[in-house]
């Protein structure tokens, strides 16, 4: 395939054509002339107003549901909302049915996405069944495939097992990641404890669920030596404890999601499902603390936390609506909205995102291969259902503006428009 990209700005911080209007041809996958202008034929031209390029952005925690979850989401239906959101790779957790926690089920994931223009990169269980008790061979898995390892939306509750984890992966420099939240703590929590849960009288789930656990990892990371990703995290006492950790020189990072830099707790005053998630919306200071911890560098990077769900999932009463949110597509534009620039938002999701994972950052460059990301900074647009690529709806954001759009893809020789 040829691909022709007209008056393009380049954003690859460190490279020559950083910051310039280009031209680009693509032959075969690979970049093949960059230049200020270029004329030929080619079976794609793709001229946009506004129209900027970087390296293909990376997501590291989101649900497909595939296998055992088909009706809420597919892996087909996960990988064109994951290129409509402007990700050309993303990392997919192990809860699904049967659990990711055998060599057949990491090679069925990638073989199912060698079609995509977008990568998947499996994220093994650390225990088998996710049921926090024995451990993975999490090094075959590492071998067949497996980038990370999680026990996804059920973190590992003990610390024995979590503290064998981390010495488990270290001579192969694996990564836990954990979702921090101790389960004994707020167990039957639907909302943020606090002023709004007894106002609208929902049970709630205290802060300290979660500061707990990360000050307890912190320790267990600091005893074993290992590498450990912190996944949406929502409170400014849990950033604090990790600001101290990396002070600390330990191998330690985090990422919060869009939907935590946006909404409050304050927002469900009117029952909306789509913001029961776990963790909860924290208060209007945890968000303010979140937000200046991207804009200073001490998140690392944003995590879709895509986790679609049907219709009888959702719409229903909040006690029993099921937890978790659509949003692959609305990343971007949502997290832009937030007071997040877009180079800011662009080194997070290219360059930390994979250096935490331990794989090489796509270059722009004429000879390389094509994984590129393609949009306008500032066009703002009020996110509606039509953009959801997803098999589900149910995205918070769907009304709001936000605050960037991507045009497409570029990866494997492949090409992805919305």
């Amino acid at each position: 395939m040829k691909v022709l990209i007209k008056n393009a700005v380049i954003v690859a911080p460190g490279m020559p054509f950083h910051g310039k209007n280009s031209d680009l041809l693509i032959e075969d996958g690979i970049i093949s002339k960059i230049a200020e202008s270029i004329d030929t034929n080619a079976d794609q031209v793709i001229s946009e107003n506004n129209l900027h390029i970087s390296a293909g952005w990376m997501d590291c925690f989101a649900d497909f549901g595939e296998p055992g979850g088909e009706y809420r989401e597919t892996i087909a239906h996960g990988l064109k909302a994951a290129a409509s959101g402007g990700f050309t790779s993303v990392m997919l957790i192990p809860d699904t049915s049967p659990v990711m926690d055998n060599k057949s089920q990491v090679e069925y994931l990638i073989q199912k996405s060698t079609e995509s223009p977008v990568d998947v990169y499996p994220i093994a269980a650390v225990t088998k069944g996710l049921k926090g008790k024995e451990l993975n061979e999490m090094y075959e898995l590492f071998t067949t495939g497996a980038i990370a390892f999680s026990d996804g939306f059920q973190p590992i509750q003990t610390s024995g097992i979590l503290q064998k984890a981390l010495q488990y992966v270290l001579p192969f420099n694996g990564t836990i990641i954990q979702l921090p939240n101790d389960e004994t703590i707020g167990k039957h929590g639907l909302v943020n404890e606090g002023v709004y849960s007894t106002r609208l009288g929902l049970s709630g789930k205290p802060a300290l669920s979660e500061e707990l656990m990360v000050a307890r990892d912190i320790e267990l990371l600091r005893y074993t030596h290992s590498a450990l990703h912190f996944t949406g995290i929502t409170t400014r006492k849990s950033l604090e404890l990790i600001v101290a950790a990396k002070k600390d020189n330990l191998r330690v990072s985090c990422s919060v999601t869009p939907y935590h830099l946006y909404f409050i707790d304050e927002d469900i005053a009117d029952y909306d499902t789509n913001l029961k998630v776990n963790p909860p919306l924290r208060t209007a200071d945890d968000r303010q603390a979140l937000r200046e911890g991207v804009i200073k560098g001490d998140i690392d990077f944003i995590s879709s936390h895509h986790q679609p769900w049907d219709w009888d999932h959702k719409v229903c009463e909040f006690d029993k609506a099921a937890f978790g949110m659509e949003g692959l597509e609305s990343v971007f534009g949502a997290s832009c909205a937030c007071g997040i620039t877009a180079d800011d938002f662009i080194k997070m999701q290219t360059e930390n995102v994979r250096h935490v994972f331990n794989l090489p950052v796509p270059l722009i460059a004429e000879g390389e291969k094509a994984n590129l990301t393609l949009f306008a900074p500032d066009q703002e647009l009020v996110f509606a259902d039509k953009n959801i690529l997803s098999k589900s709806r149910n995205n918070a954001f769907i009304g709001k503006t936000l605050h960037g759009k991507v045009f497409g893809i570029i990866n494997k020789d492949r090409l992805f428009l919305t």
